[in-house]
């Protein structure tokens, strides 16, 4: 009798146990033990879901936020499916989020990716009308590339139709007779090499040649300004010796007035003088009026060209038959 009892007792702790290991694993699993509040939100998708299912991951910018928690085709509008999300209270859900159906790597899991949202945004909240709020829902990229692929399609085709009338048989045998120019200039290239080599090598010590006569550039204008501000003196010069040798010679005149004034004062005297000093005064009166016009001739020359001090007259140009 004792051993029914105590085999009896053992079943019901098994029992026991089992439902209260039973239990324990759901409430772990439930995540109830973390004590998260979930807040619900909307979204409405005009895609295909495939591959989405109910408790899918939802994602913020790659974290797991929260899941989905039901899948329907939206009330009054078969173009749309109505995606219910269970979002843990605290993520940051602004009006500008956007959600995108997304799928995890080879295998096709699908979730629920949401993106966007600038930290100055307001919060999402439910518009007058709604139960919960609704977040707004963009293209996958699967999407995208299906919209693309036509486009992209068409674009390949026109632009295989445009290749080939580019390509007819007068361009292909012009694009053949190039190819042909370009292999013999090659070749030909390659065999002048050497000439080629030289001639760069020529070019090279012309431009350091260049180079350093532009260095000597400034040093030469300098000396150039020198030269000049030296030739612009010199002409002041000559213009104060022209202007010397002018009053020198009306300096000659008046004493040539002042001593034809004498001779006239004194005939007496000059009368016993003349039988023998007359004629070599008149050979030094002839000398003197030559030499006043010499030197008038050489002051307008030196006035009209400075130059002719440094250079020299120019000789005269010959006539013809010369």
């Amino acid at each position: 009798m004792e051993n029914k009892v105590n085999l009896t007792v053992v079943g019901a702790f098994v029992i026991a146990l089992a439902v209260a290991m039973i239990a324990g694993g759901l409430w772990l699993a439930s995540g109830t033990y973390q004590r998260k509040i979930y807040d619900s939100y909307e979204t409405y998708m005009t895609e295909s879901v495939s591959g989405l299912n109910v408790n899918a991951a939802v994602r913020y910018r790659g974290v797991d936020v929260g899941r989905v928690r039901r899948i329907m085709l939206a009330p009054g509008n078969v173009e749309q499916v109505r995606v219910v999300l269970d979002i843990e209270r605290g993520t940051p859900v602004k009006t500008d989020t956007v959600a995108t159906l997304q799928t995890q790597g080879l295998t096709g899991i699908g979730f629920v990716e949401l993106r966007g949202g600038r930290k100055d945004s307001p919060a999402l909240q439910a518009a007058a009308g709604q139960d919960v709020p609704v977040i707004a829902s963009g293209p996958s990229l699967i999407e995208r590339l299906e919209t693309a692929a036509p486009v992209l399609m068409v674009n390949l085709a026109r632009a295989v139709d445009n290749l080939n009338d580019v390509l007819d048989e007068s361009n292909r045998r012009a694009l053949r007779s190039t190819l042909a120019d370009l292999s013999t200039l090659t070749k030909t290239l390659a065999g002048r090499s050497a000439t080629i080599d030289a001639s760069m090598a020529n070019t090279a010590r012309t431009l350091e040649q260049t180079a350093r006569f532009g260095a000597q550039l400034p040093q030469m204008a300098q000396r150039f300004d020198r030269a000049a501000d030296a030739l612009e003196r010199m002409a002041v010069d000559v213009s104060q010796a022209s202007a010397d040798a002018r009053r020198t010679l009306a300096g000659a005149d008046a004493a040539l007035d002042s001593a034809r004034s004498t001779l006239d004062g004194s005939r007496a005297d000059v009368a016993q003088f003349t039988g023998s000093a007359l004629p070599e005064a008149r050979e030094l009166v002839a000398e003197l009026r030559g030499l006043t016009a010499t030197m008038h001739r050489v002051a307008d020359e030196v006035e009209r060209n400075p130059g002719v001090l440094l250079q020299g007259r120019r000789p005269p140009k010959r006539g013809p038959g010369e």
